[in-house]
């Protein structure tokens, strides 16, 4: 058995959280590179793919951190992940589940922090301004003399 489960059990991202098979969407299609003969016939190529805004196992503040975390993967509350490296669509769809799995677990368990604002020091201040006045002297070197 694989440790993240069969293709077609749940997804479980953590304890408290689980995908369930129904909402996983999955899509075949031919992989690119060697494959020998079976390359043109077997659609080993896996893309997964997650509804997001459907879920109903998310809590909105769940929901709300993944949207905030996945916010460049989202097409419309979805994510997808793919997988091609084997041959086998078998292999490829484990991991493809592995990938997703990680994925929402990392959205799901990041902690959104928020900058502190910080006071610039004494020292970094005035070397600062100790750089503009070299800088401005230099300028002012490159000036034509007055007559």
């Amino acid at each position: 058995m694989f440790p993240g489960g069969e293709v077609t059990d749940d997804l479980e991202i953590t304890r408290s959280l689980v995908v369930p098979a129904a909402e996983l969407q999955w899509r075949f299609s031919r992989a690119g590179g060697p494959g020998g003969q079976g390359v043109n016939t077997t659609d080993s190529r896996v893309e997964l793919r997650v509804n997001l805004w459907t879920l109903s196992t998310l809590s909105p503040a769940q929901l709300e951190r993944m949207q905030v975390q996945l916010g460049h993967r989202l097409v419309d509350g979805v994510v997808s992940v793919t997988a091609s490296e084997t041959r086998s669509q078998l292999r490829n769809r484990r991991a493809a589940r592995a990938r997703m799995a990680a994925l929402l677990r990392a959205a799901v368990l990041a902690e959104t922090r928020t900058r502190r604002p910080t006071k610039a020091t004494k020292g970094s201040h005035r070397r600062r301004l100790d750089a503009k006045k070299q800088r401005g002297q230099t300028k002012n070197l490159r000036r034509k003399p007055d007559m």
